[in-house]
C-alpha cells in the first residue's frame, strides 16, 4: 500500500447508502475495522461515493488483504463488498458521522 491513507481519529464512523438512499452497511473506527475506515473515507474523498472505478482504486489500496479476501470469501466483508461493486455495478453514498467532542471541564 505506496498511498498515505487519510487520518481518520475525527470520525466515529462511515455509513454507507444505496442507490435508494438505504442504509446498507457501518464501518466503525474501531480496531479491526481502522483500515476499512481510511480506505473507504479516501474513496468517498476521491470519487464522492463508490462505484466500480471507486471500488477497483479501493482494491489496490487493500493490497495484499485484497488478495486474501479473494481466496477466503467472507473473511473481510468491507473487501468483499468492493468486488461485489466490481462484478454488479451499482454505488454507494458515504457519510462520515464526526466523533462527538468531549466537554471540557
Amino acid at each position: 500500500m505506496a498511498r498515505k491513507l487519510p487520518d481518520v481519529s475525527s470520525i466515529e464512523r462511515l455509513e454507507l447508502f444505496g442507490e435508494d438512499y438505504n442504509p446498507t452497511a457501518t464501518i466503525e473506527n474501531q480496531e479491526g475495522q481502522r483500515l476499512s475506515l481510511q480506505v473507504y473515507y479516501q474513496l468517498a474523498l476521491d470519487f464522492g461515493g463508490i462505484g466500480p472505478k471507486a471500488a477497483n482504486s479501493g482494491l489496490l489500496m487493500y493490497g495484499d488483504h485484497a488478495d486474501d479476501a479473494r481466496a477466503n470469501p467472507g473473511k473481510h466483508p468491507n473487501i468483499d463488498r468492493l468486488f461485489d461493486i466490481l462484478d454488479k455495478g451499482y454505488y454507494l453514498s458515504v457519510k462520515a458521522v464526526p466523533r462527538r467532542q468531549q466537554n471540557a471541564g
